[in-house]
Parts: structure tokens; sequence; C-alpha cells
């Protein structure tokens, strides 16, 4: 079986071309609009100072995540707009290193937060996040916030 290897893309707002732009918005708004029903303010004005990842396969997005400095999205570095198009083949998880990396490499980052999704909570402690909140309401989706601190190992 012959399976291709995502390719990684990390741009920022600024070096993004106008396709690229569209596709990670187009994403964005299927998943988080469309699949589950949620209507929310997507472009929020942080994707302008963000760093922009996703992995390709064939040309296809299946896989994106934003990450934002500290003081744009939340108070401290933060991960968000996490998406997967093709599920269980391990392009979140992927993506989830390459954003903590460009977190570390780009700003910084000795922590990081995240708002999750409640019920992704498992995936997020798969890459070293911890809940560091009680559920709240979120564009009427339950949510917790979960903290990365970068080891000193």
């Amino acid at each position: 079986m012959n399976i291709e290897q995502p390719i990684l893309h990390k741009k920022t707002f600024q070096e993004l071309t106008t396709d690229e732009l569209y596709e990670l918005l187009r994403v964005r708004s299927e998943v988080f609009v469309v699949e589950q029903n949620c209507v929310y303010k997507d472009m929020d004005g942080d994707d302008q100072k963000s760093i922009h990842l996703w992995l390709t396969v064939a040309d296809r997005v299946v896989a994106l995540a934003r990450v934002c400095p500290a003081g744009t999205h939340m108070k401290e570095i933060s991960i968000g707009r996490v998406i997967t198009t093709e599920r269980g083949k391990g392009y979140g998880k992927q993506i989830m290193l390459h954003s903590i990396e460009a977190a570390v490499r780009h700003f910084n980052a000795s922590l990081i937060d995240i708002e999750a999704q409640e019920y992704a909570k498992g995936f997020y402690e798969s890459v070293g996040f911890k809940q560091s909140s009680d559920t709240f309401m979120l564009d009427g989706i339950p949510h917790i916030k979960m903290t990365w601190i970068k080891s000193s190992l």
C-alpha cells in the first residue's frame, strides 16, 4: 500500500497567497460552520498576527492550525483553528506537534494555551496538554482550556 506522506506548509499571514488564504478559510468554514453547525466569527483579526500551518496530501488540505502570539486570541501564546479533514490518519497529531514547534521557534513559547472542544480532551492530552479550567460554553459548544508547558528535559 502506497501512502503519500503529507507536506507541511508554514507561513505568516503576509506570506500566504490569496489562493492559500482562501483554501484555509474555506476548510475552516466547511468544518466549523457547516459540519459542526456552529455560527461564529471565524475572521477575528488574529490571523494577521499568526503563523499558519497546514498539511497537504495530493494538493488537498488534510489538517491545519494557527499559532497566535500572546495577547492576540488569548493572554498566552495559543494554538487554534485545529482541523483534520481526514480523520484517523494521524494528521491531527502531526499538525499539533508542528504547531507546538512553531510556537516555541517563532514566539519562544514555554507555555501554550488552547480552548479545546471538551470531547477532544484525550487527543490534546496525547500531545502534552493538560486541562487547566472547568468546562465553559464557547459558541454553543462545551470547551475546556488546556495548557502545554515546555519540559525542562
